[in-house]
């Protein structure tokens, strides 16, 4: 029997069948596939190889120490697999039993992970989707108010500028607003569906209220379609051996089913959409009954909006894409810019602490499926947008550590002490995040923050009702 796997530093680590289910499902869900039959197939027949292999090695070390006379390495480590190993035995067992498609994605999915340890380019993020003329206005709008580095925000609230620098901040994304606005309104011809899109915890919610908000003063009429409705059923989704649900993928919508009712919604019939449960995990189909008129414009709010399947049957004329993202232009005390994945990341967990009843252990475990469907479905369609707006806030560090600082000290303690190779991408984010804080001065005073501020989606009493 397999016991162990080698992984690629060298330990030696419990070996888990569960783990290249879970691959394996990953990937077919990704070309379209839901049956989870054929991925547990694919396992066994992974297992039973590696295990043919690994008889085979042990036959070979019995045989060489019988002759040598001398006490073979221990068998656990002698018949382990590589990491390496053991997915070329996937790909060819996918292969083999014909799931082309499967392997593909499987394959090119192996082939990210290989470039990303590198170091090197990866297949789908490009420098062309960097959105340099908004990062020099937000640069040239952080160094007028002086908030460039961190230290400059520890300044700031000695100084007793903080509650102006909220008030500047807030106008900044204000105008940020009235920007895309402008975008949707001079748009020839005028469009159909308005679509807000952009990487989890971006604030997408908030700026989808405010430009309605402003659309609807200007005289158009909106209809806010829920494209989370169109989830499949939870249990569909991949789990993987902690059962955590890899649902931040687009295929985790039901891509045919929102297209066809897309299509009959713009000629002006009726439609019954669906409603998901999120209590539940369950979809309910034909649930709620829509019919716009020709003049009505549809609302996405959606992390994949920009995808280019979630919208197919709409032609690209009559769709206007707003792409959001937390832009940061802010060097630590080591010269470092601010990642922007680390600035939504605090928000989620605050969030998720908020009103999921998630704990910040929780939302760095998961991250991981979050930031890979940003890398591959997300961040490469940016260069689609019509417009960008930049949700970063410069005030929002110092309140976010008030609510994280000492459970991201913690958890970057526990992390440390566990050697397990799960935890290995949420060990290295959640270090990087407590020194991140360490250099933040904190304000606690989170009355200063407007009730309409977008960072009232993540800290909560907003005047804004969330669904």
């Amino acid at each position: 029997m397999i016991e162990h796997v080698v992984k690629r530093d060298g330990r030696l680590v419990p070996f888990n069948r569960a783990k290249i289910a879970f691959a394996v499902y990953r990937a077919a869900v990704a070309v379209g596939g839901r049956a989870r039959a054929p991925a547990e197939l694919v396992a066994d027949d992974v297992v039973a190889l590696l295990e043919r292999r690994a008889a085979a090695v042990r036959a070979r070390g019995a045989r060489v120490a019988t002759t040598a006379g001398a006490t073979s390495e221990p068998a656990a480590a002698a018949a382990a697999p590589t990491v390496e190993e053991v997915q070329d035995v996937v790909e060819k067992v996918l292969i083999e039993r014909g799931h082309a498609r499967t392997a593909k994605a499987y394959i090119i999915y192996r082939y990210e992970h290989a470039l990303k340890r590198e170091g090197q380019p990866s297949l789908t993020y490009s420098l062309d989707n960097v959105p340099y003329q908004c990062l020099w206005q937000t640069l040239s709008w952080a160094e007028e108010q002086r908030c460039t580095r961190l230290a400059d925000l520890a300044a700031a609230i000695e100084g007793g500028r903080f509650p102006a620098l909220i008030a500047a901040a807030e106008r900044f994304y204000a105008g940020q607003i009235t920007a895309a606005v402008d975008t949707i309104v001079r748009r020839d011809p005028a469009p159909r569906v308005i679509i807000v899109a952009g990487p989890s915890a971006s604030g997408k919610t908030t700026t989808t209220i405010k430009l309605r908000e402003r659309l609807e003063r200007l005289g158009m009429r909106l209809f806010a379609l829920g494209v989370d409705h169109y989830f499949y059923d939870l249990d569909l989704h991949p789990r993987d051996p902690r059962g955590d649900y890899d649902f931040e993928t687009p295929q985790a919508l039901d891509l045919e089913l929102l297209n066809r009712d897309l299509t009959h919604i713009l000629a002006g019939e009726e439609v019954r959409i669906p409603r998901y449960d999120f209590t539940t995990g369950k979809q309910h189909p034909a649930a709620q009954p829509v019919r716009i008129d020709a003049d009505t414009v549809l609302l996405i709010d959606s992390l994949h909006g920009l995808y280019p399947a979630l919208t197919a049957a709409v032609p690209r004329e009559l769709k206007v894409g707003i792409y959001v993202e937390t832009l940061s232009q802010v060097k630590d005390d080591t010269g470092a810019w601010l990642r922007w994945s680390d600035v939504r990341m605090l928000r989620r967990m605050v969030r998720d602490q908020q009103f999921r009843n998630y704990t910040a252990r929780q939302t760095l475990l998961h991250w991981q499926y979050v930031r890979r469907a940003e890398m591959r479905h997300i961040i490469p369609r940016l260069r689609l947008a019509d417009a960008i707006v930049n949700t970063y806030l410069a005030f929002e560090l110092p309140l976010l550590k008030g609510r994280l600082g000492p459970a991201v000290r913690r958890l970057a303690a526990e992390l440390r002490a566990d050697a397990s190779s799960d935890v290995d991408d949420a060990r290295a984010r959640v270090i990087r995040l407590a020194a991140l804080l360490d250099g933040v001065a904190e304000w606690p005073r989170e009355d200063a923050v407007p009730r309409d501020s977008l960072l009232r989606e993540f800290i909560g009493g907003s005047s804004y009702h969330y669904e």
